[in-house]
């Protein structure tokens, strides 16, 4: 499943079906196969792109995301924590993703990551969060964890995340050339600091990101 993957750039990923399920997508290039679920975790710019959500979402496309993303997203489905759907064969939950010690994603937002149960796996996308009590519930196979400490997980706590929840492979994210304050260096750095916990996967920079400004 690890290998169905695929990082976007930034906080945005992309997960082989079926469903076609994109998470968070910014500046992407435009797909020849519309997605089937795309999920977006919380309303800021770099997770909601109004833009890049048209370029994948066709006429069956299924949006998911909280009340505040619902707001910008016409006919967006709206999942409150812990509440879980199911498409093909995927079934898919919202969980909470806050920062209690940060300005950038209070409670109050009702931020989301998600847990994608898919082929016989369960993937723990965090989305923006810091370490919150809600992990405790959380036993992935593959964990997707936020490394930029933007009112997020730092490199630090993240690797904390992996040893409380054991997953066997773990993806960082919120790093690369769309993200500030997170390069290659801090990946490098999570990998080793993870040591044998699991299997730090550091995907290659996306060679078809699109840069141009949308408008």
């Amino acid at each position: 499943m690890i290998d169905r993957i695929q990082w976007l750039g930034h906080g945005g990923f992309f997960i082989q079906g079926p469903p076609l399920i994109y998470i968070n997508p910014w500046r992407v290039a435009r797909h020849t196969f519309h997605a089937d679920v795309i999920l977006v975790s919380h309303n800021h710019y770099d997770h909601c792109s109004l833009a890049d959500i048209d370029k994948l979402r066709g006429p069956e496309t299924l949006v998911i995301g909280s009340e505040l993303v619902a707001r910008d997203i016409p006919n967006c489905r709206v999942l409150r924590p812990w509440q879980s759907i199911a498409i093909d064969r995927a079934s898919i939950k919202a969980v909470p993703a806050y920062s209690p010690n940060s300005w950038q994603h209070p409670l109050t937002d009702g931020g989301l990551g998600f847990i994608i149960s898919l082929n016989f796996f369960d993937i723990y996308y965090a989305g923006d969060t810091q370490i919150i009590p809600e992990m405790d519930r959380i036993r992935p196979d593959i964990a997707i964890l936020p490394i930029d400490g933007n009112g997020t997980l730092t490199v630090n706590d993240a690797v904390e995340v992996v040893k409380q929840m054991r997953p066997r492979w773990v993806l960082p994210s919120n790093w690369g050339p769309l993200t500030e304050g997170a390069s290659e260096l801090d990946a490098i750095q999570f990998k080793r600091a993870v040591g044998e916990r699991a299997e730090v996967i550091i995907p290659t920079v996306p060679l078809r990101l699109s840069f141009e400004t949308e408008t």
